[in-house]
């Protein structure tokens, strides 16, 4: 596989550490700080500065569940490995072709993925929108036959490995398809009215939603307003709503009740890409006589015929291309979009045995091997971080980051991360401090763990690059506040 790779002369590893240690004041200080964190909670950080002195070093060996500080590892090597940047793996656009249909009579649809994670049908949509290959079709024909939403370039793992099951249903863990389509997510809407007590959903028709004649309370502990169930694999979703313990929110008329709004994962997006398709072609005049369908990529089975039903439509009849690399590579880091990140890991999948998620996984480590990140100090089973296997040790997270500083696309990678106060997620934290539009850093958020890694200058302008890992927090309870103080006390000293 390291013939996909980039030229070596750009694959430099990441400069070594130092082996000084670090001030005895300063570690006594910051543990002084973690002592006040929840009972109970395990911390990682290394802390360094430009010359790869080490500042400070809390069990940097150790490995810790990262949360969304996978996204820093799974950035940095599209960076490396896609097209504008790194090698000419899929440019992740999206085409539409007109293929023969089996009946014999007129033409099928064929719409492709590649792993475009902006396709769109929003009706103000801009770029990349799916009405451009709706508009391609009409122009050419007013009959068609079948509808087929094909994402066969990847494998069907829709998703990996150690993901929660409360998550799946929901926006956090859509299905990732080399066909996706408005981030495989429907936005929805629940009104519970007081006087009737019954709850009204706004929500798209590819789904179902029902609520139960009993209304019950699914979670006695959290006691949430409304919740969802999802049966995996569906389009249908059950409604409850807890009429125990509501809070209205403000602004709304007092007969009107509780508002709640979020949004539902699809589990099959090749289905319902083809889905909004055939509505926009009904919408332009055009007859769809067929069946709508998805065209899946069976894991280590050979396509045959169905493989071939692309390349039968000769040329696309229109192409959506993706948005640049570092545009989506931004929308990753900053906002911590999930998707958007599972999508880059599969892309980087293709040209490996079966273009399995196996298969990105390994591209990233053959690339890190090369960079020089310590192979000890990390696992992965996804790309974005939900996955509860993922292992990153804080030496791992720094020599990530040491080594995205030697790479030419390195500056461009750091403009991609939240800063501290003003965007992202790390829009209000550090508000008020010294490290407000200083720190520019990834965080991460998962079940009994907190995590930031980044870089900031320090009071006398030395530049610090860090790894921050909290695990076992205690259930309801965050880290956050200790290892801000953490990060605020070494600005001060340093």
């Amino acid at each position: 596989m390291l013939k996909h790779f980039a030229p070596l002369a750009l694959l430099l590893a990441a400069p070594a550490f130092a082996e000084t240690l670090p001030s005895n004041t300063q570690q006594q200080a910051v543990e002084a700080e973690l002592a006040k964190a929840p009972k109970g909670t395990r911390f990682g950080l290394l802390v360094i500065d430009d010359t790869g002195k080490v500042i400070v070093a809390v069990n940097p060996d150790q490995r810790f569940i990262p949360a969304s500080n996978t996204k820093m590892f799974t950035t940095a090597a599209a960076m490396a490995l896609l097209p504008e940047t790194g090698t000419s793996r899929p440019d992740g656009s999206t085409e539409v072709y007109l293929v023969p249909a089996k009946q014999g009579k007129g033409s099928d649809v064929l719409l492709v993925g590649h792993g475009n994670p902006a396709l769109s049908s929003a009706p103000d949509c801009k770029v990349a929108c799916l009405a451009t290959l709706a508009d391609a079709i009409a122009a050419k024909t007013r009959v068609v036959g079948d509808v087929i939403g094909d994402d066969a370039i990847f494998s069907d793992q829709r998703w990996s490995l150690g993901m929660s099951w409360n998550n799946l249903g929901g926006d956090d863990a859509t299905a990732a398809s080399a066909l996706s389509l408005d981030d495989n997510a429907l936005p929805i809407e629940v009104r519970w009215d007081k006087q009737t007590s019954r709850a009204s959903v706004q929500v798209s028709s590819y789904v179902t939603v029902t609520v139960p004649s009993v209304i019950a309370v699914m979670n006695p502990f959290r006691r949430p307003d409304f919740q969802l169930e999802h049966q995996l694999n569906s389009r249908s979703f059950r409604l409850y709503v807890n009429t125990a313990n509501r809070t209205s929110q403000a602004g709304l008329p007092d007969n009107t009740g509780e508002l709640w709004r979020t949004a539902l994962g699809i589990d099959d997006p090749a289905h319902y890409a083809a889905w909004t398709l055939a509505a926009l072609l009904r919408q332009r005049g055009v007859t769809v006589k067929g069946k709508l369908r998805a065209l899946h990529r069976p894991v280590e089975v050979d396509m045959g015929d169905e493989g071939a039903l692309r390349t039968s439509g000769g040329a696309p009849l229109a192409t959506v291309a993706a948005p640049p690399l570092i545009d989506d590579v931004a929308i990753i880091n900053k906002q911590s979009q999930n998707l958007h990140a599972e999508l880059l890991l599969r892309r980087m999948a293709i040209g490996g045995s079966w273009n399995t998620l196996e298969d990105g996984l390994a591209a990233e480590r053959a690339l890190f091997e090369l960079a020089g990140i310590p192979r000890e100090g990390y696992d992965f089973s996804d790309g974005s971080g939900m996955s509860t296997y993922n292992r990153v040790s804080p030496r791992a997270g720094v020599a990530l980051l040491r080594w995205i500083d030697t790479q030419s696309w390195g500056k461009a990678w750091y403009a991609s991360l939240p800063i501290a106060g003003v965007d992202g997620t790390l829009k209000r934290r550090f508000t008020g401090t010294p490290l407000a539009n200083n720190l520019i850093a990834k965080t991460g958020t998962l079940n009994a763990t907190n995590a930031l890694s980044g870089t900031f200058r320090a009071a006398s302008g030395k530049r610090l690059t860090f790894s921050f890992f909290a695990n076992d927090v205690p259930n309801g309870q965050t880290a956050i506040p200790a290892m801000e103080a953490v990060l605020l006390a070494l600005y001060a000293a340093n």
